[in-house]
C-alpha cells in the first residue's frame, strides 16, 4: 500500500491527513500554528515536523523503513523557508511545498479560473486567469495571490483584523466617545482588565500577542450575529476592505467578463458568516458563494496530482 502525506500549515493551527493510493483519508493530526511570520522560524520548523512525524509514527512502528511516495506541504509564511524545509525531510518521498493559498483556490475553482477570498488568522485572495491558448489552467499552473501581507502590514477581513477593530472600539467606547455595545466587555473578559489605559497597556505589550488578538474574532462574530452594530460594522467593514482588493484582481485577471459570471468564492469562517456574506453580497456585482469545506480537503484533493 502507497500512501501520500498532505499539510495545511496556517497562523492558527496545522492539519496534515495520510491518504491511501484511493485518496481516502487513513489518518489524520493537528497541531499549533507554524506561519513563521507569527511563531518564528525555529518554532514553525519544530510544529511542522512534529506534526508530520506524529502522523506516520503508526506506520513505523509497524514498518521501521516505511516511506511515504509523497508529500504536500501547503503553507503559509515565506515560500523558500518551507522549500528548505520541505528539502529537509527524510522518508517522506517526494516532497512539494506551495503555498497555502493553493488549497482554498482549488476548493473554490476546481482548477478552472476563478477567484477566492480567504480569511483565517490572516487573509488573502487567490485567483486564476482565463487558459491560455486554449490550454487547461490547472491546479499548479496560472495561479496568482494578493494580499496576505501579514498582521504587521495589514490583512483585512482577518482573524487578526477583527480583533484589532474590536479592541479600538472599545477602548474608544471605553473612553465614553462611542455607542455602547458588546465590544468592550468582550475584551475586558478576555483580558481580566478594566480601564481603557491598562488594556491599552496590554496590547501594546512586546512581545506583541498575535494569537490573542485574533482569539476575539469568535466572539466579534457572535455579537454580529446577535445583532450587535458595533461587531456587525467591524466585520462588515474588515471584510469590504478585502473585497476591493478582490474586485481588483478581478477587473485586471477578467478584463471582458462581467462580474457576475466570474466564478468567486468566500473561505473561512468570518467570510462565511451569515451577515458578512450577505454585505459582501451587496457591495459587489461578484456571485460571491461559501465554501463549505475546510481548507485541508482541498489539500486532499491536490495530493492526487502531487
Amino acid at each position: 500500500m502507497t500512501y501520500r502525506l498532505g499539510v495545511d500549515g496556517g497562523g492558527t493551527k496545522t492539519e496534515a491527513i495520510l491518504v491511501d493510493a484511493s485518496g481516502a483519508v487513513v489518518a489524520r493530526q493537528s497541531g499549533p500554528g507554524c506561519n513563521p511570520s507569527i511563531v518564528g522560524p525555529e518554532a514553525a520548523r519544530t510544529i511542522a515536523e512534529a506534526t508530520l512525524r506524529a502522523l506516520v509514527a503508526p506506520l513505523r512502528r509497524a514498518d521501521p523503513g516505511f516511506e511515504a511516495e509523497a508529500t504536500l506541504l501547503c503553507m503559509a509564511g515565506s515560500r523558500a523557508f518551507w522549500q528548505e524545509f520541505a528539502g529537509s525531510l527524510v522518508k517522506f518521498g517526494r516532497v512539494v511545498a506551495v503555498d497555502d493559498s493553493l488549497p482554498v483556490l482549488e476548493l473554490a475553482t476546481g482548477g478552472e479560473p476563478g477567484l477566492v477570498l480567504h480569511s483565517g488568522t490572516g487573509s488573502f485572495v487567490a485567483a486564476r486567469g482565463p487558459s491560455v491558448a486554449g490550454q487547461a489552467v490547472g491546479p499548479f499552473g496560472s495561479g496568482h495571490y494578493a494580499g496576505g501581507l501579514g498582521w504587521r502590514l495589514g490583512d483585512p477581513g482577518s482573524a487578526y483584523d477583527l480583533g484589532r477593530r474590536a479592541i479600538a472600539y472599545a477602548l474608544l467606547e471605553l473612553q465614553g466617545w462611542m455607542p455602547p455595545s458588546g465590544l468592550a466587555e468582550l475584551v475586558r473578559a478576555q483580558t481580566g482588565l478594566r480601564g481603557h489605559q491598562e488594556i491599552a497597556r496590554h496590547f501594546y505589550a512586546e512581545p506583541a500577542n498575535v494569537g490573542a488578538v485574533a482569539a476575539l474574532a469568535p466572539g466579534v462574530l457572535r455579537l454580529a450575529g446577535e445583532g450587535d452594530p458595533a461587531a456587525l460594522d467591524v466585520a462588515v467593514e474588515s471584510a469590504a476592505e478585502l473585497l476591493k482588493l478582490a474586485l481588483r484582481v478581478a477587473a485586471k485577471l477578467f478584463p471582458e467578463t462581467p462580474p457576475g459570471s466570474i466564478r468567486a468564492r468566500l473561505s473561512g469562517r468570518i467570510l462565511t458568516h451569515p451577515a458578512v456574506a450577505k454585505a459582501l453580497a451587496d457591495r459587489s456585482e461578484l456571485r460571491l458563494r461559501p465554501i463549505a469545506e475546510q481548507p485541508i480537503e482541498g489539500v486532499r484533493r491536490l495530493l492526487a496530482i502531487v
